[in-house]
């Protein structure tokens, strides 16, 4: 009789076991709203031509090197580069008594690429060479006023007198700031031959990515000086964009090739306000 039976009993405990299974497989009301609620993946728009990024209005970006009192020894042209802090302190104040809005390079790039809107009266601050004071001095008279800058380092001289050290270097990236290339050792980019680019882009920008834990991305050119030779490297090592100076921007790629202006030391708040709107209302 038992052994009659098994085969029935079998097929019975098969029969509820699959549809245990099959119950126990069916989504429930939890996985479905999770499903449900996934988000929906944002796609950017085409990105725009070097002709159309070069049509757009262009946004307005300073440039700083050493802010400090001015020394006998300071020739006419060391004063173009070197701010006391109480005429920076001026020119900062202007810029937010106006109206003016600090962007960062992330924001300035999806404006140039894909025509996202910035805010009114958006404006870029940078600082080249990793002069100590930029963080002693500038930092603190941005923060008053609201405004986050781009740091452009250039490794050589990191920890070195007078200069910014690894952990001042982190706290301006904790802080918001953004922390860019500017070379090992701020050699002229035309100069440059296959073997120098490892050693002036990519050891540097790992450098600063182990310093602050963030990706390196944006580039100065040292004296603001450039050439079309140097961008196919900028890509190689995956620079977004790169900043020169007063040159005209690439028509085949503008975004290695833009534009900023120095601030001297001997202007007053509204002349670099007349200056600035009168530099970047050009098209070039």
């Amino acid at each position: 009789m038992k052994q009659l039976m098994a085969p029935a009993l079998m097929a019975v405990a098969l029969s509820y076991g699959c549809k245990q299974k099959a119950i126990s497989n069916a989504p429930s009301k939890d996985s479905e709203i999770r499903i449900a609620a996934k988000p929906v993946e944002t796609v950017n728009p085409p990105l725009a031509d070097p002709a159309t990024i070069i049509a757009r209005p262009q946004v307005p970006i300073l440039c700083y090197h050493q802010l400090r009192d001015w020394r006998p020894s300071d020739g006419k042209v060391a004063r173009d580069y070197i701010v006391p802090p109480a005429k920076f302190e001026e020119q900062v104040k202007v810029l937010a008594d106006s109206g003016y809005h600090a962007i960062l390079p992330d924001q300035l790039m999806d404006y140039l690429q894909y025509g996202k809107p910035l805010p009114s009266k958006p404006f870029m601050i940078t600082f080249d060479d990793t002069d100590e004071t930029q963080y002693n001095v500038g930092l603190p008279i941005l923060e008053k006023y609201g405004f986050k800058g781009v740091f452009f380092i250039m490794t050589v001289s990191i920890n070195r007198p007078r200069y910014m050290s690894k952990d001042q270097i982190k706290t301006l990236s904790d802080k918001g700031h953004v922390i860019a290339s500017h070379t090992w050792d701020h050699q002229n980019v035309k100069k440059y031959t296959n073997p120098d680019w490892p050693k002036q882009l990519e050891k540097p920008s790992k450098q600063l990515e182990t310093i602050t834990g963030k990706k390196v991305e944006y580039f100065a050119y040292p004296f603001g000086l450039w050439n079309p030779e140097a961008i196919p490297h900028l890509k190689t090592y995956a620079m977004k964009g790169a900043f020169q100076l007063a040159d005209k921007r690439d028509p085949s790629d503008p975004l290695h090739s833009i534009r900023r202006m120095i601030v001297p030391g001997v202007w007053s708040g509204p002349t670099m306000l007349g200056v600035m709107g009168r530099t970047f209302a050009k098209s070039s």
